[in-house]
Parts: structure tokens; C-alpha cells; sequence
């Protein structure tokens, strides 16, 4: 459970650390970071499409889009199939799981992309980075 406090003190911390990076490792780092940052507006339209789990994709969590996925696709079978509650409720518990994402979306990608920060800063300056 993200602690939205928690995150931002972190990013804060990481920003400190980077404003006290030379010149040369600061250029490194944040040609580094560009690729990685995520924006968290794509995430929240990509979490709001029907398609269930393309957002997680975006933030490379292989293992939940592709079970968030399957799970969709295994309630629309089962529609089919004729397991119309069974069906429906498991595509209601994914919906609902997804919207519990779309309203915390922004606080998804902050740390996702303090985890990227992180990684960026010991790439630029490895063992040499100052708390």
C-alpha cells in the first residue's frame, strides 16, 4: 500500500541528491531518466479504457496486465459459456480492483518513477552517490 507522504518525501530526497550530482553526472542521469519516466495521464487513459490491463503494461508489470487480462477474457468466456454470474462477477471484481488504480494512478506512477530515479542515479555515479 503506497503511503502518498511516503513517496513524495522519497522523490524530494532523489531531487536533493541529483542537484548534487557534477555536471557530467547529472547530464548521464538525466539522459538516463528520459526513457524511463512514465506520465501518469497516459497511465490513468490507458487504466480507463475497457481493455483491462494495458496500464499495467505501460509500467512494464508483465505478471498483473497479463493476469488482469486473462481474468477479463476468462469472465467474457464464461458469459459465453453460460456462467453468466460467475462471469459477471469476475469481471466486476477486476473493474473495481482497476478503479481503485484509476484513483491513486497518479501516486502509481510517482513511485514508479522514483524507482527509475533511483535506478538513473546509481547508473550515473555508481557507489558514489551522496545521502
Amino acid at each position: 500500500m503506497l503511503d502518498r507522504q511516503v513517496v513524495e518525501q522519497e522523490e524530494e530526497e532523489l531531487r536533493q541528491r541529483v542537484s548534487r550530482l557534477d555536471d557530467a553526472a547529472r547530464a548521464a542521469y538525466y539522459k538516463r531518466l528520459e526513457k524511463r519516466i512514465r506520465d501518469p495521464d497516459t497511465y490513468a487513459t490507458l487504466n480507463f479504457l475497457f481493455i483491462t490491463g494495458l496500464h499495467h503494461f505501460y509500467l512494464k508489470r508483465w505478471l498483473r496486465g497479463a493476469l488482469s487480462l486473462a481474468g477479463f477474457f476468462a469472465g467474457v468466456g464464461l458469459i459465453l459459456a453460460g456462467q453468466y454470474l460467475i462471469g459477471v462477477l469476475l469481471i466486476a471484481a477486476i473493474g473495481l480492483w482497476e478503479l481503485y488504480e484509476l484513483f491513486r494512478s497518479q501516486l502509481i506512477v510517482q513511485d514508479y518513477n522514483n524507482k527509475a530515479m533511483r535506478a538513473a542515479l546509481e547508473e550515473a555515479q555508481p557507489g558514489r552517490i551522496r545521502s
